[in-house]
């Protein structure tokens, strides 16, 4: 039997012991239900964008290829993090296994790039709609945006088996704790009790390239957009393009904003009690928020809501 202070040096160790979102014991119950509503929203929410966007023919287009891809990333995050999250909140034993922590941040890691490469796509979709509407439909073509979806989920997991490479080399010394309600590659690189200096280096280039790059992308987009935008002399067309818009720009920020503020700071300065904070916002928060944003602000989606619960509806009264 080894004691906790005892080195893994050799092998991996067993299990982490999970201190979950908050170590006051009378919040569980409360938290359990919200972290429950939430994900069953996400659910439904992001499920019923899928649908739309596959069984509508008004959906068809290029934007709503995007769209049902980034709702179907939504489910994978929260699949990834919460169940676990909710049986560990309502148990004493706040485990996850060595392998199931690494199968989580592996899987967390690759939606998370890919999330990125899709997000600077959708720019790509609105800067050719805005600024090249007669070009459009020749352009952005079907089989273009599979192929740069394609391309995302390619890069996403090329990524994702790099930092997995890197972090199960590791070895871990004594009891392994993380101040976190999942797995997440800083938190388990901090624990390890060697020179983490490759890992933290790769870390730091990867995702700076695939946040930054992509962000970048992004931004050039939009500028490109404002520019096109403000030549229009019609104020209702103005409004017309920037609503197009918005939704995506409401997304990117909910996403880029704590991801940048998670991943591009030294992992010296790596804060566990700051980053399950975070981690909560984009990977609860976030998911359930785009299926709402994308409905309550794009009347396609809507109208194709109606038209699904319509037929649900009749099919349920036969």
């Amino acid at each position: 039997m080894r004691s906790d202070n005892q080195s893994f040096l050799g092998d991996p160790p067993e299990d982490f012991i999970l201190l979950g979102v908050s170590d006051r014991p009378w919040l569980e119950l409360p938290l359990f239900v919200v972290f429950l509503v939430s994900y069953v929203l996400a659910m439904l929410g992001n499920i019923a964008i899928i649908l739309v966007s596959w069984l509508d023919p008004q959906l068809h287009g290029p934007m709503y290829i995007f769209v049902s891809h980034l709702s179907f990333l939504d489910l994978c995050y929260t699949t990834t993090t919460v169940p676990q999250m909710l049986v560990n909140t309502g148990s004493s034993r706040k485990t996850i296994s060595y392998s199931g922590c690494t199968v989580q941040y592996a899987i967390f890691h690759w939606l998370g790039c890919t999330e990125c490469i899709v997000l600077a796509a959708m720019a790509l979709d609105r800067y050719m709609a805005i600024c090249e509407p007669l070009r459009y439909v020749v352009i952005m073509h079907r089989p273009l945006c599979q192929q740069l979806v394609a391309v995302a989920w390619l890069s996403g997991f090329c990524n994702s088996l790099v930092q997995v490479v890197l972090t199960v080399r590791l070895p871990f010394c004594g009891r392994q704790v993380l101040n976190n309600f999942f797995c997440e590659v800083p938190a388990v690189i901090k624990l390890s009790c060697a020179d983490t200096a490759v890992n933290d280096a790769t870390l730091a280039v990867l995702v700076a390239f695939f946040v930054l790059v992509p962000l970048a992308l992004i931004l050039l987009s939009y500028g490109f957009i404002a520019h096109a935008v403000l030549k229009i002399q019609s104020s209702k067309g103005r409004h017309k393009a920037f609503g197009t818009c918005s939704s995506h720009l409401v997304v990117v920020s909910l996403f880029y904003l704590p991801a940048i503020y998670m991943y591009l700071q030294p992992l010296s300065s790596y804060s566990q009690e700051q980053g399950k904070f975070i981690s909560l916002f984009y990977s609860i928060i976030t998911p359930t928020l785009n299926p709402f944003i994308y409905t309550l602000r794009n009347k396609d989606v809507k109208g194709a809501l109606r038209r699904l619960m319509t037929q649900i509806w009749r099919l349920c009264r036969r």
